[in-house]
């Protein structure tokens, strides 16, 4: 009994002894190659958020891609590019967006009313019911993530999809 206490104390301090990178000898050792865990990001406040999504949406274009959803089935994709000046909160989820459009022959500033809803640390542009002057009346829901855009929207008796890039002006 003595000598069995005594060499599972030995064991126990010799397994003490290890580095503790060392591998234990009955331990799958790691695939070569393989990548080392990454850390969390960290969480952003609210108003860290919105600040984010302020100069994500501040002197931007959203340069991409739309389709029709017809019968079923996407159609040919088309270029699309969109002037963003900015963004400012308004209250609660409401948000106005500055667009350059071109109205009438003439490149204008248009404040467009929306909502931004949160999907956790990812802010979506709500649109319900918004005439726009001359262009129709749209809904749209464009989710924004690391300067890059997606989203699906609707038109009179037409439905789209849209996705592409967001960059910033340099100062």
């Amino acid at each position: 009994m003595i000598m069995k206490t005594a060499f599972t104390l030995l064991l126990a301090a010799a397994s003490l002894a290890l580095p503790q990178d060392t591998p234990k000898p009955d331990a799958p050792e790691k695939p070569k190659g393989t990548p080392a865990p990454v850390a969390a990001k960290p969480v952003l406040t609210q108003d860290e958020l919105e600040a984010k999504f302020i100069a994500t949406m501040s002197k931007a274009t959203m340069t991409g891609r739309w389709c029709l959803i017809q019968d079923g089935k996407l159609t040919p994709e088309r270029d699309e590019k969109y002037t963003i000046i900015g963004a400012k909160k308004i209250e609660g989820d409401s948000w106005m967006i500055g667009s350059k459009m071109n109205y009438g022959g003439q490149e204008i500033i248009m404040p467009i009313p929306v909502k931004v809803k949160w999907a956790g640390d990812t802010p979506v542009i709500t649109v319900d019911n918004l005439k726009i002057p001359g262009g129709g009346t749209y809904s749209a829901r464009v989710l924004v993530y690391e300067h890059t855009y997606a989203g699906t929207w609707s038109g009179g008796d037409k439905v789209g999809l849209l996705s592409g890039l967001i960059t910033n002006e340099k100062e």
